[in-house]
């Protein structure tokens, strides 16, 4: 059965998921690159770029097994682009160019319908209007019994966690102060939710990887 995994997503030491201010020159927010400082050191950050090298160690082990068994994506328009309201026209593609690293129907939550985009190497954006239930059924019947990958942002995350819907939150506790920004987990009880602690391994240029999951509804 597939489940809806959050892997590899970077927070800074005081919660924040994402910078303030997120617009062309700044897809991450302001300050938001220096969370992902650990990743962008990786073997697995480099060969998605077409390079060579990079740095192994647990942070690329991680970092590559994000990728492994994902049969589709869901992420929030935030994340697909800074574009807001009403789509002007279909230049926008994205952030990744003309080949994205997905390679997997990508389901992107918005209020503004848009016709699916195909993308070279296997990624297609599928625009969902629905709301968040939606997508994760549309994203299961595409990946065929693999995981779902939730890419974020700061908010989709938010809105998938507080319904309850994520099997696997692994976050990377990046070794950042933000101060500001977006913040993950404010207001949420995760306890409450159902969810513990199932593994913590420290990084190689993160603080720790810690994965969160949700108990079985039979313990």
């Amino acid at each position: 059965m597939s489940r809806l995994r959050v892997l590899c997503f970077s927070i800074s030491v005081d919660g924040y998921g994402a910078g303030p201010n997120q617009d062309l020159e700044h897809p991450l927010g302001v300050g938001g690159p220096e969370m992902f400082d650990w990743f962008f050191r990786t073997r697995t950050w480099t060969r998605m770029h077409g390079g060579e090298g990079g740095e192994t160690g647990v942070d690329d082990d991680l970092s590559a097994k994000g990728f492994e068994g994902i049969g589709a994506w869901i992420m929030g328009r935030n994340m697909f682009g800074p574009i807001r309201g009403p789509w002007p026209d279909e230049s926008w593609k994205g952030w990744w160019g003309e080949e994205p690293p997905y390679h997997t129907p990508v389901y992107v939550l918005t209020h503004h319908p848009r016709a699916p985009l195909p993308m070279k190497g296997g990624t297609e954006f599928r625009f969902v209007t629905e709301g968040i239930h939606s997508a994760l059924e549309q994203a299961k019947d595409a990946a065929r019994g693999k995981d779902v990958r939730l890419g974020g942002g700061v908010a989709t995350i938010r809105q998938y966690l507080s319904a309850g819907l994520i099997d696997d939150l692994h976050l990377v506790l990046s070794p950042d102060l933000l101060g500001t920004g977006e913040h993950l987990l404010h207001g949420i009880n995760i306890r409450a939710l159902g969810y513990e602690i199932a593994e913590h391994v420290p990084g190689t240029h993160a603080i720790s990887h810690i994965t969160l999951r949700k108990r079985a509804l039979n313990r």
